[in-house]
C-alpha cells in the first residue's frame, strides 16, 4: 500500500516564512498552489507545506525522520539555521528541533537501524 504524507505548517507571513524554510528544507518550493502556500516534496509521496494563517499560526509539531542526523543538523547549519534544542530519547533515538519566527516546531529525527 502506498502512504502519502502531506504536512502542513500554518504561518502569520507566508512572505516573511519562506525563506527560512528555504533555507531549513535546502531549496526552494516544489510548487506554489496558490499565494499564501508553498509545498516543498521531502521524498516520493511526502511533502511539507507553509499556509498563512495568521488566526492560527504557530502551533504545529513536525518531525522530518532522516537517515544521518548528524549530516542533516550539518547541512542545514551551513545554511544558517542551528537546532534550539537537541534531545536523545532511550534507546538512542534523537532529534534536532527548530523553530520558525511564529513558534513552529520542525524536527529532525533518527532512530538507531534496528531498533524499530
Amino acid at each position: 500500500m502506498n502512504r502519502d504524507l502531506f504536512a502542513g505548517v500554518r504561518v502569520s507571513d507566508i512572505a516573511a516564512a519562506r525563506p527560512w524554510y528555504e533555507r531549513l528544507i535546502g531549496g526552494e518550493p516544489s510548487f506554489l498552489p496558490n499565494a499564501i502556500e508553498a509545498v516543498w516534496s521531502l521524498a516520493e509521496h511526502q511533502y511539507l507545506y507553509i499556509l498563512e494563517d495568521t488566526g492560527r499560526a504557530g502551533r504545529a509539531l513536525v518531525t522530518v525522520m532522516v537517515d544521518d542526523l548528524d549530516a542533516t543538523v550539518a547541512t542545514i547549519a551551513a545554511r544558517g539555521i542551528e537546532p534550539a534544542e537537541r534531545e536523545t530519547f532511550p534507546g538512542g533515538a534523537r532529534k534536532a528541533v527548530y523553530y520558525d519566527a511564529d513558534g513552529n516546531e520542525v524536527g529532525f529525527g533518527e532512530v538507531p537501524p534496528g531498533t524499530i
